[in-house]
């Protein structure tokens, strides 16, 4: 009588398979502690009691709280990572948008005053603001009030 192990491709076979399955289960077990503690809506109780659970009978407690909480832990997850999507956009946009410095305005200003969008005059002005640092290109441009040549 012939086994699987008495074949080496089979027995490679089998141990790839069961190092896979190790792998997923504890991938799942990790996914459901974390989704235990992210979910704002279960009480510190609820949350103590969840962890108890899938720690001291993880298979079960895995099992149970897949079928009573899994709808959920998809819609957990896409919120989570629409918050560090919007956090990180608006992070790259703070950092974008803080560091133009004064040859950039002075440029984007030529480029104004060479469209024709802004006259000479309105162009000294701006550019004696940028180089005292008394603005961004917007405001300069907006207002025309002070006598700077």
């Amino acid at each position: 009588m012939y086994f699987a192990y008495d074949y080496p491709l089979m027995g490679a076979f089998w141990t790839m398979m069961w190092f896979f399955l190790w792998f997923m289960w504890l991938f799942l077990l990790f996914k459901v502690v974390f989704d235990i503690f992210r979910d704002d809506s279960l009480s510190g109780w609820g949350k103590a009691g969840w962890a108890i659970f899938v720690i001291v009978l993880p298979f079960l407690g895995v099992f149970v709280y897949l079928l009573a909480r899994g709808k959920g832990m998809g819609r957990r997850e896409m919120e989570h990572t629409a918050q560090k999507r919007q956090e990180f956009d608006s992070y790259v946009k703070e950092t974008a948008g803080s560091n133009r410095s004064s040859a950039d305005e002075l440029v984007k200003l030529s480029e104004l005053r060479t469209r024709g969008d802004i006259t000479q005059e309105e162009f000294e002005r701006a550019k004696g603001l940028v180089l005292t640092g008394g603005g961004h290109t917007n405001r300069a441009t907006s207002t025309t009030t002070s006598g700077r040549h």
